[in-house]
């Protein structure tokens, strides 16, 4: 008797222990890495993320083969529109968006997988801890997203949707929370309506 109490006690400490999704930031503005294995193509960006608004800005250096361009690209997801602006060129294309809105962080009711530590792990101050869910979008779109802890601050966002043809992962550094320029989400003036 004594024995079956310990094994559920046990258990039921372990099951408690089971880290559940967390709330990350809704606003930040870093640095992002994106690499799309099936287009063969890599991204070094700035980037500005509003999940309230659902809306994103970037300015994303392209390499593909031998070719480099650099766009500052507006996503406003709740008007379904993006603005593409070459900066070379100072060409803009104004389209409709192709894909839903992705929060950059852990989706409720997302899996725990596993928790890591990224970096040498008993020098302070030379590593993170760090929690990967996974799970998938209303849409059928699988995602693995790896986030700090205890502040849910992602750090390597996958994606896998045939559906939408995504197919991509997203490495997030130098991080800051909130959005510092208030004009971040405008419209490019190279964008106005007479030159569309």
């Amino acid at each position: 008797m004594f024995f079956a109490l310990l094994v559920f006690t046990l258990a039921a400490v372990s099951w408690a222990q089971v880290p559940t999704p967390c709330q990350s930031p809704k606003q930040f503005e870093c640095r992002r890495f994106k690499t799309d294995r099936y287009k063969e193509f890599a991204e070094y960006e700035g980037y500005a993320y509003d999940e309230t608004n659902k809306r994103t800005r970037s300015i994303e250096e392209i390499e593909a083969g031998r070719e480099r361009e650099i766009y500052d690209i507006l996503r406003l997801y709740n008007s379904n529109q993006e603005y593409r602006v070459n900066l070379r060129t100072k060409q803009c294309n104004m389209t409709t968006i192709d894909h839903p809105f992705r929060m950059k962080g852990v989706p409720p009711g997302s899996k725990f997988l596993f928790e890591s530590v990224l970096g040498a792990a008993g020098i302070p101050g030379e590593f993170i801890t760090a929690q990967t869910f996974s799970g998938a979008f209303e849409d059928g779109a699988q995602y693995v997203v790896t986030v700090t802890t205890p502040d849910c601050v992602p750090i390597i966002f996958n994606i896998e949707s045939n559906k939408t043809d995504e197919h991509y992962e997203d490495r997030f550094f130098d991080l800051k929370l909130g959005i510092a320029d208030p004009d971040a989400f405008l419209p490019p003036s190279e964008c106005s309506k007479e030159d569309i």
